[in-house]
């Protein structure tokens, strides 16, 4: 074999992954491929290679958004490989189908009782629950947030899944979530120890009656987050930003929440409808009903936009 995917690992990790858990999940990916290649006997980067680690991780009851991710890892570090000459072409690129899968979030009321439940067993429980709804931080970007990070109303996460840092600024809160733990050495919830907090978490969630719910679990609270931005009418863009997404798909799982953009095509609609049957100006028709219905209708959505977002 002339060149081994691991062989490019080894020469480009550096410059194209961050250290952290992702660059240790592209290790695994790479490695896989690496010794797939080996026993199949294979050494060409060619199309009939990713239908076979299709086929492969299929057999393995892979997903095929898993698939997908291994696929990327592959296809990044071949581009490197091409662009410097160890490589002659790149195979096809394929990107599986994905389920739309249901976005599970916190409604206000589930988030009031959650709150309370776990701040009755420790009050930095409670105030890092808000701090992830009104930031969308993921728990690990939380636990690693230093005291230094935080300034001018704005926090940095320094440590992310993308290897990217990201700063956002602070819901009222959220500022006074971390007000509360401001004597904590070393950061706002660096005392917290995960599997702990996980404890409390699962036992609060049988007492809320949801012993069931596979979804409800902490990363929720990023997805309550991302809820809340679209239905206060935010864009996807800016809620990518927020939220650190690396791609804009991964925002489009909570486009359906925009229910208002919706509701303005419809009183685009009624106006359009109106306009078209408003009769000439040498009649005199005194129905005004489609005028009605889309005022009705605005002044319906006006009243359900919230005034501002927290």
């Amino acid at each position: 074999m002339s060149v081994r995917i691991i062989d490019l690992y080894e020469r480009y990790h550096f410059a194209l992954w961050e250290e952290g858990s992702h660059k240790e999940n592209v290790h695994s990916f790479l490695s896989q491929i690496d010794q797939f290649m080996i026993l199949k006997s294979k050494s060409d980067f060619d199309d009939d290679l990713v239908y076979d680690l299709i086929k492969y991780y299929r057999e393995m009851k892979n997903s095929n958004a898993t698939i997908n991710r291994k696929l990327a890892a592959f296809y990044k570090i071949l581009r490197k490989a091409e662009r410097s000459g160890l490589i002659s072409r790149l195979p096809a690129y394929v990107r599986l189908p994905e389920k739309n899968a249901r976005v599970r979030f916190l409604t206000r009321d589930e988030e009031h009782m959650l709150v309370g439940k776990l701040s009755s067993r420790d009050p930095v429980y409670g105030g890092l629950c808000v701090f992830l709804i009104d930031t969308g931080a993921r728990v690990g970007e939380a636990l690693g947030l230093k005291h230094g990070d935080v300034h001018n109303g704005r926090a940095t996460f320094w440590i992310t899944k993308s290897g990217r840092s990201r700063t956002v600024p602070l819901t009222d809160r959220a500022v006074s979530a971390l007000a509360d733990q401001a004597r904590q050495p070393g950061g706002p919830f660096h005392g917290v120890a995960y599997q702990k907090f996980l404890y409390h978490w699962n036992a609060v969630k049988r007492d809320m009656g949801l012993k069931d719910d596979a979804q409800f679990v902490p990363h929720m609270l990023r997805h309550t987050c991302a809820s809340r931005l679209v239905q206060a009418g935010i864009d996807l863009r800016r809620v990518q930003a927020f939220l650190g997404h690396q791609t804009i798909q991964m925002t489009l799982r909570y486009a359906h929440l925009a229910t208002d953009d919706l509701d303005q095509c419809v009183i685009a609609l009624d106006r359009v409808n109106a306009k078209n049957e408003r009769p000439g100006p040498c009649k005199h028709d005194g129905n005004k009903k489609p005028a009605t219905v889309a005022a009705a209708r605005e002044a319906t959505t006006a009243a359900k936009r919230p005034a501002h977002a927290n």
